[in-house]
C-alpha cells in the first residue's frame, strides 16, 4: 500500500521557511529523502493507541521526528506504517509540518527493521535515485532528536563520502542496545545486537541509535543480502552495516553529545522521562523570550502554546492545546487553560478555562470554571464559575 499526500504550504506556524534552513556544507543538487519507521505495535506501552501516536506536550511523538526532518532540504518523507495503519496515516496527514511531501507504505507483516526498510524503498520513485542521493532513516519513537544533530549527521555523511553514516552514542550502561564494532581505519565494521553479542562485545559502550544516513544506490542491494539468522529471527537493518563494510565501502559515524536526544520511547516510564525533558526545553525557550515563570518545575506548557513578552506564569500552571496568552497577562497559581485565548493584561487566578476567550484586562477567579465557548469581555470580573457573572461572561 502506498498513500500519497502533497504539500499544503512552505512555512511553519511562525512564518519561517523550513526548507531554506539547509545544513552547512550540504549539496542542494544532491537529493535527500527520508524514511521514518513507525510500524511497530509497541506492546510495552500496553495501549490500544499506536506507539508513534502517544502524546508528549500535546502532540504525537512521531510528529517531533517529522519536525526535525522539516529543517532539512528533504524532497519527500516515506513513513512505514503497520499497527493501526489507518490511525497513524490520518493523524500525520492532518498534522504533518506544512510543505512536507509524505508517502505512506504499509509493512503488513512485522519481520524486522530490515524488512521495513525494503518496504520503505517502494515509496521512493526510481527517478529520484538517478543522482545517487542520500536517505536519512529515523525511528518514529525518538521525539527528542534536535534538528542540528540530524543536520550534522547528513553533513558528515556527505563530506566523508561514506556509503553509510550512523548516529551513535556512548552510554554508561549499554545493555539492550546494539554495539558498534570498529574495523580498519576506525570505520564501523558492524553493529551487533545485544542478544547476539559475545561477552567481549557487550563490554563496548558505543551503541547504535537506529538513526542513519545511507547512499541510496548501495542501500537496496545491501538489503537483499540480509538474513534472519539471529536471536530474533528478523531482518535487521543494522546488518546492512556489515554488508557494506565487507564489500569495501566506508561506514562512518557521528557520536551524539547529548544522549537524551536519541532516547527511544518503548513504555510509559520512558514516555514520562521524554516528556519531562521536552517540557524543560519548552520552558527554557519561553523564559529566554521574556516569559516569567516563578517555578518552572511546576509549569506545564504544551508545544503549540503561544506566549507574548512579559507574561507571568505562577506555580501550578498548565497550558494545554493551542492557548494564546497576551502581553503582561498573569496566569495562576494553580490554573489550567485548554485552547484558551487570554488578552493583554488579563489575570487568571486559580481557575480552569476550556476553549474560552478572555478579554484584555479581564480578571477571572479565583476558583472560576469557564466552560467551552465562554467569552469574557475586556475589563470584566468573573468569580467562582462561569455562571457567576460579575461583569458579564457569556
Amino acid at each position: 500500500m502506498v498513500i500519497r499526500t502533497y504539500p499544503q504550504g512552505s512555512a511553519d506556524d511562525e512564518g519561517h521557511d523550513l526548507r531554506a534552513d539547509r545544513p552547512a556544507g550540504s549539496n542542494p543538487s544532491r537529493q535527500l529523502t527520508a524514511v521514518v519507521l513507525a510500524a511497530g505495535e509497541g506492546t510495552r506501552m500496553r495501549s490500544a493507541r499506536p506507539k508513534p501516536l502517544h502524546r508528549l506536550c500535546g502532540r504525537p511523538m512521531v510528529l517531533y521526528v517529522l519536525d526535525a526532518l522539516a529543517r532539512l532540504p528533504v524532497t519527500r518523507v516515506v513513513v512505514v506504517v503497520g499497527h493501526r495503519a489507518e490511525w497513524v496515516t490520518k493523524t500525520l496527514i492532518e498534522h504533518a509540518p506544512p510543505g512536507m511531501l509524505i508517502e505512506f507504505v504499509e509493512q503488513v507483516e512485522q519481520r524486522g527493521t530490515g524488512d521495513a526498510m525494503s518496504v520503505a524503498l517502494t515509496g521512493l520513485p526510481d527517478d529520484e535515485g538517478d543522482d545517487d542521493g542520500d536517505v536519512v532513516v529515523l525511528p518514529g519513537d525518538t521525539p527528542l532528536l534536535r534538528p542540528a544533530t540530524l543536520a550534522a549527521l547528513v553533513q558528515r555523511h556527505r563530506d566523508s563520502g561514506a556509503a553509510a553514516t550512523l548516529l551513535t552514542a556512548v552510554l554508561d550502561d549499554p545493555s539492550g542496545y546494539g554495539r558498534v564494532v570498529r574495523g580498519r581505519d576506525d570505520s564501523v565494521a558492524r553493529v551487533v545486537e545485544d542478544g547476539d553479542a559475545s561477552d567481549d562485545e557487550r563490554q563496548v559502550r558505543e551503541v547504535n541509535t537506529s538513526m542513519y544516513c545511507f547512499r541510496r544506490s548501495v542501500l537496496a542491494p545491501s538489503l537483499r543480502r540480509l538474513s534472519p539468522a539471529n536471536a530474533q529471527g528478523e531482518y535487521y537493518l543494522t546488518d546492512v552495516v556489515g554488508v557494506l563494510y565487507e564489500a569495501g565501502h566506508r561506514v562512518g559515524s557521528v557520536v551524539v553529545e547529548d544522549t537524551m536526544e536519541v532516547a527511544g520511547v518503548n513504555d510509559r516510564a520512558q514516555l514520562a522521562v521524554a516528556e519531562a525533558e521536552l517540557r524543560d526545553r519548552i520552558n527554557e525557550r519561553w523564559m529566554r523570550r521574556g516569559v516569567t515563570m516563578w517555578d518552572p518545575e511546576t509549569t506545564y506548557i504544551d508545544v503549540d502554546v503561544r506566549l507574548a513578552a512579559d507574561v507571568v506564569l505562577l506555580p501550578g500552571v498548565m497550558l494545554q492545546g493551542a492557548c494564546e496568552i497576551g502581553e503582561h497577562a498573569e496566569i495562576g497559581p494553580n490554573s489550567r487553560l485548554v485552547d484558551t485565548t487570554v488578552g493583554e493584561g488579563a489575570v487568571v487566578d486559580s481557575s480552569v478555562c476550556r476553549r474560552s476567550v478572555i478579554g484584555a484586562d479581564a480578571r477571572v477567579g479565583p476558583f472560576a470554571v469557564l466552560e467551552e465557548g465562554t467569552e469574557v469581555p475586556a475589563g470584566a470580573l468573573v468569580g467562582r464559575s462561569a455562571n457567576d457573572r460579575h461583569g458579564g461572561a457569556r
